[in-house]
């Protein structure tokens, strides 16, 4: 708790400006909207201190969970921040159409190909040609966790024998799934990212990609199924703790800690990597996580083996063109910058140089950043390729089917028709 409350004081403290935060009057100073706040600030702040140290360029950070309405109603009153940090390529996209978002190639220069896998590369073109956006940092979701102490295998390979032994466990009186859909202002996306998993795994990349592109429709048979397969799993009797009525009013950042009671009140979780660090603060009260000997995780039904696997990320752009935010741009991209948020233990990049530089502790991390920096077939979360109005109809039609999945066909309808009310340029076909 301690730690805790010492980290949301420095927070609060680097919003503020106090001595050692601010810069000097007339000095350069770069400004930067993301959505971090508390201990996700603090450890985002680490990052932009080794740029000030490296450059002796100040920094200005607002955090805010609504940073899309912010970064909207900034550029419509013409003082867009320097740089901003988005989850969702699309929206990046819309900003790079409008001239709002500025390119980077002669920002970045060449030691961007050496950088990047090609998906990488890709993903960061936002489908524009030019490079346009920074991975700052990234999460793989295709993983199951569990307790090593609860859980003890086999762990499950394939679909089938993950609905098996799923049944198995609450048969014999344990609670398989930890599920928490509460996340303000995007309460669903757990549920998102479980049928993206099914779809991706169950139907392939190229459906899952038409999906994620906004063309397919959503009563599509293989859209419908990966419902009835989430359905199957998560709402038969006994499979998730409290029930689906628990998992709606459930925070998904509290679902899990369920995971480390005693005695357990749930075996798995199906959670993106960004999980270890509310695992840590669970299992290792005041002290660093110890992630290969407290939880561990399997791949999601095959993501395995060299399987596809569902990623995410935050991507930095430049609004506003000065030199000094250029130089942030580049720090970023660059070794020194993305090196520093990784040593936590917590956060992911996907430089593909510092996999082997002992940035990453333990087996379970190393696992994670191999996979998300040189992993063959990676697949971007689609409801952050989709639009935000299609995004936004997605998390909510995941909350309604908990509540009432006899209703699955008509959210499914009025999904396909959110789909058919987006003009083409909206969609993005980046996702594998």
């Amino acid at each position: 708790m301690r730690k805790r409350f010492a980290a949301l004081v420095l927070a609060a403290a680097v919003a503020a400006g106090v001595p050692g935060c601010a810069a000097e009057p007339g000095a350069e100073v770069v400004t930067v909207l993301g959505s971090w706040t508390g201990d996700e600030q603090v450890a985002f702040q680490r990052v932009l201190d080794g740029f000030t140290r490296e450059t002796g360029i100040a920094t200005r950070y607002q955090g805010t969970r609504a940073q899309n309405q912010v970064l909207r109603g900034d550029l419509q009153q013409g003082t867009p921040p320097d740089v901003a940090v988005l989850s969702n390529p699309a929206e990046l996209a819309g900003y790079a159409r409008s001239g709002d978002l500025k390119p980077l190639d002669a920002v970045l220069g060449a030691e961007a190909a050496q950088t990047y896998s090609a998906q990488w590369l890709k993903l960061q073109q936002l489908g524009l040609g030019a490079m346009y956006a920074v991975a700052v940092k990234a999460d793989l979701k295709s993983i199951v966790w569990y307790s090593p102490k609860t859980f003890t295998g086999p762990e499950p390979a394939t679909w089938d024998q993950l609905l098996a032994t799923s049944r198995q466990l609450a048969a014999a009186g344990q609670r398989p799934w930890c599920l928490g859909m509460g996340a303000p202002p995007n309460s669903g996306f757990p549920g998102t990212d479980w049928i993206e998993d099914i779809l991706l795994h169950r139907a392939g990349s190229r459906v899952y990609r038409a999906w994620a592109a906004g063309t397919l429709p959503w009563t599509d048979p293989a859209v419908r199924a990966a419902w009835q397969s989430w359905g199957e799993l998560v709402l038969a009797p006994d499979a998730v703790r409290g029930g689906s009525t628990a998992a709606l009013l459930t925070s998904f950042a509290d679902a899990g800690k369920a995971m480390f009671a005693e005695p357990p009140g749930c075996a798995w979780e199906h959670l993106g990597s960004f999980a270890i660090g509310g695992y840590g603060a669970v299992v290792r009260p005041g002290g660093p996580p110890v992630p290969d000997r407290d939880f561990r995780f399997f791949p999601f039904p095959g993501a395995g083996a060299g399987g596809p696997s569902e990623v995410s990320a935050d991507l930095a752009g430049l609004f506003h063109d000065t030199p000094a935010a250029r130089r942030l741009m580049v720090y970023l991209a660059g070794e020194a910058g993305q090196r520093i948020w990784p040593s936590g233990g917590t956060t992911f990049s996907v430089h593909k140089r510092l996999v082997d530089q002992g940035v990453y502790g333990s087996d379970v991390t190393r696992r994670i950043a191999t996979t998300l920096a040189q992993g063959t077939e990676l697949c971007f979360d689609a409801s952050d390729l989709m639009p935000s109005a299609m995004s936004s109809a997605f998390y909510q039609a995941v909350l309604e089917y908990l509540a009432h999945p006899d209703r699955l066909e008509t959210l499914l309808k009025e999904l396909e028709q959110v789909r058919l009310s987006i003009g083409r340029e909206q969609r993005l076909d980046l996702a594998c």
